[in-house]
């Protein structure tokens, strides 16, 4: 999320779940588990090693941005220069030994 703003609440949150959903199913890969905070999202990701992870974030933000901005025109209006999200993100491997507890971390998100 761009400069953090806190949009990403009831109605925002569903839609770009299924956005990102959508994304995910259009591109061939698999979202495992998502949690949206009103700031930023995290994600778990479950992609083939022929995937390239900056066209996959690219993807995601890109066309999440477009969608979300057309379904909540008013959206674009609260946010600094009219920008969903900014450029940086944070990627890391999984294996199968640390996937419980990535997904564990995603989901308590909201409760904290």
């Amino acid at each position: 999320m761009k400069y953090r703003h806190k949009v990403l609440l009831g109605d925002i949150d569903k839609k770009l779940k299924e956005i990102l959903n959508q994304i995910a199913t259009d591109n061939g890969f698999t979202i495992s588990e998502i949690e949206i905070d009103c700031d930023h999202v995290h994600l778990l990701i479950d992609c083939n090693p022929q995937h390239s992870i900056p066209n996959i974030i690219k993807a995601l933000k890109g066309v999440s941005a477009r969608l979300l901005f057309k379904a909540f025109p008013q959206l674009k209006k609260k946010l600094w220069e009219g920008n969903l999200w900014n450029h940086s993100y944070f990627v890391a491997t999984v294996s199968e030994h640390t996937e419980a507890q990535i997904r564990q971390y995603i989901e308590n998100q909201k409760v904290r």
